[in-house]
């Protein structure tokens, strides 16, 4: 592999994780370190990536157009699964929205409803609720991730552990068949358990696509969660496994909402 198809391919990997290795990457295309880390020089050179101790990281710009990208892929899919959450919550509770473009279209469709109280750690969503008829709006405190507005780390699994809400919606980067429900970024899903772990009713909200992504770091299992809410049918596994653990899975856009009891 020349050196372009393997810059090509380190900034394809970093469209889907935050941060890349130089063993790893040496490893993954059977070259040496210092051929690793002459890449990461020309690319960071060409302000393609950011390079850091033992590796490199999307620049800022980089990640933030492709959040926005995110945003725009399957949103008629993202909004009807957005609807089918929102039909869940009543007025009058609070909840906790984490970082994600499915969960911020919850936000939208959640505009109608009145005394809520959302705590979220993502700063899009806070903004985009401001001025509607939410009794109260908290934004979590921590280290703010610029490329997506995500509020990360310790800070943020400390502060969410204070309270107790009524609903947890989160999104999720990869769903296994076997029930897995999976992230890119360990301080992102620290801060997810903190979510689900501190509300009574668990709702993922995750498009079919998910299915078809990996990633590394598990969030929980389907067991853990209350209700899922999806845009296609789910491989037979997955379904067998959330039939099992009786947890509900509702699929935006079917004639009739599949339900697992």
């Amino acid at each position: 592999m020349d050196a372009d198809s393997r810059q090509a391919d380190i900034l394809k990997l970093l469209d889907h994780q935050d941060r890349v290795e130089v063993e790893d990457l040496a490893s993954r295309f059977a070259v040496s370190l210092q051929t690793v880390r002459a890449d990461l020089r020309d690319l960071s050179t060409r302000n393609a990536l950011s390079r850091v101790h033992g590796g490199a990281v999307r620049t800022s710009s980089a990640a933030n157009r492709i959040y926005a990208n995110r945003r725009k892929q399957n949103a008629g899919g993202k909004r009807a699964m957005a609807a089918l959450a929102a039909d869940l919550i009543p007025d009058n509770c609070s909840l906790t929205l984490n970082i994600g473009t499915s969960t911020e279209q919850v936000a939208r469709a959640l505009s109608g409803h009145r005394g809520l109280t959302v705590l979220s750690n993502n700063i899009n969503i806070i903004n985009m609720m401001m001025g509607g008829q939410t009794k109260e709006l908290i934004l979590v405190g921590g280290t703010v991730r610029q490329s997506d507005g995500a509020i990360v780390g310790e800070d943020a699994v400390e502060f969410i552990s204070r309270y107790k809400v009524d609903f947890a919606i989160i999104g999720a980067s990869a769903l296994d068949a076997d029930g897995a429900i999976m992230d890119h970024d360990a301080r992102e899903v620290s801060v997810a358990r903190a979510i689900l772990k501190n509300a009574r009713t668990k709702v993922l909200i995750c498009d079919g696509s998910k299915f078809q992504r990996s990633a590394p770091v598990r969030i929980c299992a389907v067991s853990d969660l209350d209700v899922i809410i999806t845009d296609q049918p789910v491989p037979d596994e997955f379904a067998q496994a959330a039939e099992l653990a009786e947890t509900r899975i509702l699929t935006a856009g079917a004639n009739e909402s599949s339900e697992n009891e």
